[in-house]
């Protein structure tokens, strides 16, 4: 299943999410490659009953978890909780409640920018936001990519730069 595919069902079920992540830094430029997506997804009662039927379909349980611990993947699920690690039928997708650095949708969607992703309008952090997100996290694998992301925010602030009038 393709990154796309994940995303579709969520576009599909009106879900409101911004993606972060990995993702996230592919879609702004970087070269890395991930095998799952990262999405910061709106906690309202009614949204989280929309990303519960977006992915119902699909069977998510919990990554890493025993197979044989039982999990109900319900609007009650997401009530109790706030950020889910998933594996499903669509793979791998993270579910965050809150991001570190960032907090709850509320939060990141004022820093989301709409990008066009398979003839779809989706939100994802932007690349500012990004860095200050993935600086925040401070793990290894956020800490290597920082260097490429901020290279990537120079090359478009100096772009911006000589395309003024």
């Amino acid at each position: 299943m393709t990154q796309f595919g994940r995303l579709q069902a969520l576009i599909d079920g009106r879900v409101e999410f911004v993606i972060v992540g990995g993702l996230a830094a592919t879609i702004h430029g970087s070269a890395r490659v991930t095998q799952h997506i990262d999405i910061v997804y709106c906690r309202g009662d009614e949204k989280k009953a929309r990303l519960v039927a977006a992915l119902a379909p699909y069977r998510p349980n919990l990554r890493g978890a025993p197979p044989n611990l039982p999990f109900e993947w319900s609007v009650d699920t997401l009530k109790a909780g706030l950020n889910f690690t998933v594996v499903s039928t669509l793979r791998w997708i993270d579910l965050l409640g809150e991001v570190t650095g960032g907090g709850g949708y509320e939060s990141v969607r004022p820093d989301a920018v709409n990008v066009e992703y398979y003839g779809h309008q989706i939100l994802c952090v932007s690349l500012s936001k990004l860095i200050a997100l993935k600086r925040a996290a401070g793990r290894p694998k956020d800490n290597e990519v920082l260097a490429e992301l901020e290279t990537i925010l120079d090359l478009q602030r100096a772009k911006n730069k000589t395309n003024r009038p």
